[in-house]
């Protein structure tokens, strides 16, 4: 399977213009299913790139450099 060397952005753009074309539907059937499966290919690949920026931004770097989960749990009073 070819990687996807697009931004999120770039992805995210591609998937709305693709969503605006179905949801005309002016697109012929062939068209509509083609696009409909690349939509979801953009979709799982967006959804792979947010859930890693989660991953990689609830991590917190403590001051001896030492990396520490954050927990939204931790900071509830």
């Amino acid at each position: 399977m070819e990687k996807n060397k697009k931004t999120f952005e770039e992805n995210l753009e591609e998937l709305e213009q693709l969503v605006k074309k179905l949801e005309s539907g002016e697109v012929p059937l062939d068209d509509a299913i083609e696009s409909f499966n690349q939509a979801m290919r953009l979709a799982r690949v967006c959804d792979e790139k947010l859930k890693k920026a989660e991953t990689t931004l609830s991590k917190i770097v403590q001051e001896d450099g030492s990396i520490e989960e954050y927990s939204q749990q931790e900071n509830k009073e």
